[in-house]
């Protein structure tokens, strides 16, 4: 027997890859995360044992608690899976499950998904890299163990564009340090909100405002000039004629 981790993509069930949909219909218990939405648990056969083990503000149960959970059910169930939001190892302390799980000897299956880091800005038309614009990216966390928050002026590159995510509460001072580390306050911003689901929304700023934003979570807050760009089906083919 064995514990898969096993990542949901960013929400939509039909971003799901083929392997995890199949792990999915097989299950006999699924550990999923708080934002592992309807949809996808909706593929579940009845059978199935759900657990959700999402943290939320004020929540009480730990990563070790999760880790001896899963332990504990791989005792007792063939098909065990840890389903997260987005990618396992991608801000989702998958490496941590599976480093626990191998010190007890259980066999760990991790299976990819697609990481709302690069998923909100795609489905926002937003090419997180773009030739002229952007020479690369970077992603990176505003939620951090207490005392060790990230700071963010050493981030502050125009050619880079940066992924932002679980930083819509630190929007303040991630804008204090980028624009202290040199960025200017009018580089383009997006926030996207609960990409991939009937919900999603965008909203475009400067830096500058970005801490008066009325913007909720979940979302990827992108920040570069790509961000200023919305490149759907249309656009694209559009230049790609102008081009040829």
């Amino acid at each position: 027997m064995s514990v898969h981790l096993v990542g949901a993509g960013p929400g939509a069930a039909d971003l799901l890859t083929v392997r995890a949909t199949r792990l999915l219909a097989r299950a006999d218990v699924v550990v999923h995360d708080r934002l592992v939405g309807a949809e996808v648990l909706a593929l579940l056969t009845p059978h199935a044992r759900r657990i959700d083990v999402g943290k939320g503000p004020g929540d009480s149960i730990t990563q070790p608690r999760i880790n001896e959970l899963l332990r504990e059910l791989d005792a007792y169930y063939e098909v065990v899976v840890r389903l997260k939001g987005g990618d396992p190892f991608v801000f989702g302390r998958g490496g941590e499950e599976a480093l626990a799980l191998a010190a007890w000897g259980v066999d760990v299956e991790v299976v990819p998904g697609i990481s709302s880091a690069f998923a909100a800005p795609l489905l926002a038309g937003i090419p997180v890299t773009h030739r002229g614009v952007s020479r690369g990216v970077c992603v990176v966390t505003a939620t951090t163990e207490v005392g060790t928050a990230l700071d963010f002026t050493a981030l502050a590159c125009a050619e880079i564009t940066l992924v932002i995510l679980m930083g819509v509460a630190q929007r303040a001072r991630i804008v204090d340090q980028l624009v202290r580390g040199g960025l200017d306050p009018t580089t383009p911003v997006a926030v996207v909100h609960a990409a991939s689901t009937v919900a999603q929304c965008v909203v475009r700023a400067s830096l500058g405002q970005l801490a008066r934003l009325d913007v909720a979570a979940p979302a990827v807050i992108v920040v570069g000039a790509v961000a200023a760009l919305e490149l759907g089906l249309s656009a694209v083919l559009a230049e790609l004629t102008a081009s040829s």
